[in-house]
């Protein structure tokens, strides 16, 4: 690890242990880790080393954008700080990779702008009200069986079931493809996790490769089936959108589809397995919550993605010589916006490391910084962790987890694989 900027020996005293590149890094407790982070935020940002990983030489290294002001004005300055090659990979992967992953967040405008619109297309006022009837359908049928079987893994049975049935319903998968959906969205947004990759490098990029061409796969057979016959499901509206002449390719509706299923189910199931855990180790917000659910229901879910921020960063490259905030950056550096430490900066949260449902404002990254890239699906995912915890209030009041959660090792996703529950 080296600073961007000189450093006396009091920095780097201040930066011994940290290394953002370091897997061990991100092995670490979280309070470790959000330490860290509190140190990072009192100085100028830091440039890391990257590491080698097997096949992928180890790149020029990166500057970690830490700091709640630098992450704002770079999400919202993207002519400067581009999504191009990829935003979420640090390492240099090829294009193709990048954008097969990554979809429209992993493009610039005029391409990403063009990509947004027509997807945008297929979320009409009669599609969105529907979803919003489809969310609160399924979170009454998982707390019934949640009641039914009683104690069980939060995450398996609770959190990570309504974001992905509601992706499937959306986009019409059958019942029986949801299995091969969650196994492969899991695999993709793994991480360094050797429960989900293993242990050999070579391995484990086939994997991610294979769960991805499984997805775009499976989008194929359901784009023909609806070309052929189409139905009132967003598969049948994104084939059928077009947009000045324009429509999405075989390939885009493909990437459109591992995005929509990682992005909008993993995230979401994170964002309700952390909420469950913070109002287990905080009694005393839960009972405020219960006291007057939907009075403090819109500052907790904030609250909850703030704290969680279940995505941790992404990557942006820069197009051309800047200076930003006093920090000179030069054309080609890489720079990495940490929503996870932006949500806990000393300079716009107070009392960053509390968890208060009733914070407000509350102007936290957890859906991406303002700009271009603001999460299309932010709506969606707030309506689905206030649905969920509100029929948990509503039939198990007394929901706890009863164990430390599993957490996933990734220095991408603020994952939660499994946490035991009981009521």
């Amino acid at each position: 690890m080296a600073a961007s900027t000189p450093a006396g020996a009091g920095d780097a005293d201040d930066l011994a242990g940290i290394d953002l590149a370091d897997t061990a890094f991100w092995a670490r407790p979280p309070q470790e880790r959000h330490a860290a982070f509190a140190r990072l935020r009192r100085r100028p940002p830091v440039f890391f080393a990257e590491a080698d990983i097997g096949p992928i030489p180890a790149g020029p290294g990166f500057h970690a954008l830490v700091r709640h002001a630098d992450v704002v004005e770079a999400s919202r300055t993207p002519q400067v700080f581009s999504s191009r090659p990829t935003a979420i990979s640090i390492p240099d992967m090829p294009e193709e990779f990048g954008e097969f992953f990554g979809s429209m967040i992993g493009l610039d405008d005029p391409r990403h702008a063009r990509l947004r619109r027509i997807v945008s297309r297929g979320f009409t006022p009669r599609m969105l009200a529907k979803l919003e009837d489809d969310v609160q359908r399924l979170a009454e049928q998982i707390v019934d069986d949640l009641v039914r079987t009683g104690p069980c893994d939060f995450v398996a049975e609770v959190a990570a079931r309504l974001p992905l049935d509601v992706i499937c319903e959306m986009m019409g998968v059958p019942a029986d493809r949801r299995a091969m959906v969650f196994e492969n969205a899991s695999v993709i947004l793994a991480g360094s996790d050797p429960d989900y990759l293993g242990h050999d490098i070579d391995a484990a990029l086939t994997r991610l490769l294979t769960a991805g061409g499984d997805l775009a796969a499976l989008l194929g057979e359901l784009a023909a089936e609806r070309r052929a016959a189409p139905t009132a499901d967003l598969t049948s509206a994104l084939v059928a959108a077009d947009l000045d002449g324009e429509s999405l390719t075989d390939r885009e509706l493909g990437s459109f589809f591992i995005l929509l299923t990682v992005a909008g189910s993993e995230t979401t199931r994170n964002a309700i397995s952390h909420g469950l855990e913070l109002l287990t180790r905080h009694p005393e917000q839960r009972d405020l919550w219960w006291s007057d659910f939907e009075a403090h229901a819109g500052t907790a879910v904030e609250e909850i993605v703030r704290h969680s921020s279940p995505v941790i960063w992404m990557r942006r490259t820069l197009t051309r010589d800047h200076v930003m905030n006093g920090h000179h950056y030069r054309a080609g550096d890489k720079a990495v916006l940490y929503y996870a430490s932006a949500n806990r900066d000393e300079a716009v949260f107070a009392d960053p490391g509390a968890f208060d449902i009733t914070r407000s404002p509350n102007p936290h990254l957890g859906f991406g910084g303002p700009g271009p890239h603001f999460c299309l699906g932010a709506h969606l995912a707030r309506r689905e962790i206030r649905v969920m915890f509100r029929e948990l209030h509503r039939r198990v009041p007394g929901i706890r987890s009863t164990a430390s959660p599993e957490r996933l090792l990734s220095n991408f996703v603020n994952g939660i694989k499994s946490m035991p529950c009981a009521f």
